[in-house]
């Protein structure tokens, strides 16, 4: 994997701009967030890592555990770092930053570093995850499971349609370990 060609490292108090919050404590419509809002999920380190827009996923509850679950097809370069990684994040952002995350969703991290290009500030959580100083909502996921989707147990034949180059996702869930909610700031 080739690493992006700049990688910015956080100043020590990236985190300052955040409050840890349960899961429980989430007020997010997931459809809304997900769907509609998208998200960027992001994997590797902070020296190597790359992110990607995400317009699919959920989050739920899993074998007692509040999870992620998180789709990446093989011809994404975020593909390989989400493999190599323990962790990933899954991070939502304000309307403002929608250019940002059109800009992830459409150029690749092999040919450039998408988070400089987007404007956007890469920063580390205390277990190594990478986030961006410019989300409102950060879930730091530890990787529990993976498994390819399999067309053969596809139960509806037009979920095939989502795939004409036969490039199916991987999916990971991911236990959330940490939520990090903005603080807000009294005008």
């Amino acid at each position: 994997m080739r690493q992006p060609t700049t990688n910015r490292k956080a100043k020590p108090d990236g985190q300052a701009q955040f409050r840890s919050i349960t899961p429980e404590k989430i007020t997010d419509n997931p459809f809304q967030s997900i769907e509609n809002d998208w998200f960027l999920l992001t994997a590797g380190t902070i020296d190597s890592f790359n992110t990607m827009t995400c317009g699919w996923g959920a989050w739920g509850v899993l074998w007692k555990r509040p999870v992620v679950f998180a789709f990446v097809r093989p011809t994404r370069h975020t593909y390989g770092f989400a493999n190599a990684s323990d962790l990933f994040t899954v991070s939502f952002y304000d309307k403002r930053h929608r250019k940002a995350l059109e800009f992830c969703g459409t150029h690749s991290g092999r040919d450039c570093d998408k988070a400089a290009e987007a404007g956007l500030t890469p920063a580390e959580t205390e277990r190594g995850a990478v986030y961006f100083r410019e989300a409102r909502l950060v879930l730091e996921c530890r990787k529990i499971y993976d498994q390819d989707l399999d067309p053969a147990r596809f139960l509806d034949n037009g979920i095939e349609a989502n795939y004409p180059q036969k490039d199916y996702h991987r999916m990971y869930v991911g236990e959330v370990v940490n939520v990090m909610a903005r603080k807000r700031t009294s005008n």
